[in-house]
């Protein structure tokens, strides 16, 4: 179960610039997630590239990970922090979270680089993982 968290990270990042104090906004987070939950469907079209079912993991992945944040009134300019952040929105623990840190590597990677390597288990791990974010982001949301 998620339980309300005490926000010492969150406000320490805030008052060193890496994260914005907003209002949460409950219409805005459960746009989020509806949008998570497509990209994580759009994730699964096995006639869809494996690059774009990636990407489509990742992004769902992201979404959920920023509606748990601004459900805590904060928000980031940075893609890379909304993950970092989950330990202290969700309680999630680093070996969780850290699966999302090389996704965004991968990503970055694509990005900037034009160099994506990844395998099915890779998109299948990122989706399950994903699933399990979004369904404690879910509780999170009912806790308010």
């Amino acid at each position: 179960m998620v339980q309300q968290l005490t926000k010492p990270n969150l406000d320490n990042l805030y008052k060193n610039g890496h994260l914005k104090q907003e209002p949460c906004d409950q219409e805005e987070i459960g746009r989020m997630l509806e949008i998570s939950h497509r990209r994580l469907l759009d994730s699964q079209i096995e006639e869809m590239s494996i690059e774009g079912r990636f990407t489509s993991a990742y992004n769902a992945a992201h979404g959920a990970a920023v509606a748990a944040l601004r459900w805590h009134g904060y928000r980031s300019e940075n893609r890379f922090m909304v993950f970092q952040c989950l330990g202290d929105t969700l309680a999630w623990p680093a070996n969780k979270w850290r699966v999302f840190d090389l996704a965004h590597q991968k990503r970055n990677l694509a990005e900037y680089e034009g160099y994506l390597e990844i395998e099915e288990s890779t998109i299948k791990e990122l989706r399950d993982l994903t699933s399990s974010l979004m369904r404690d982001v879910e509780k999170l949301v009912k806790m308010k």
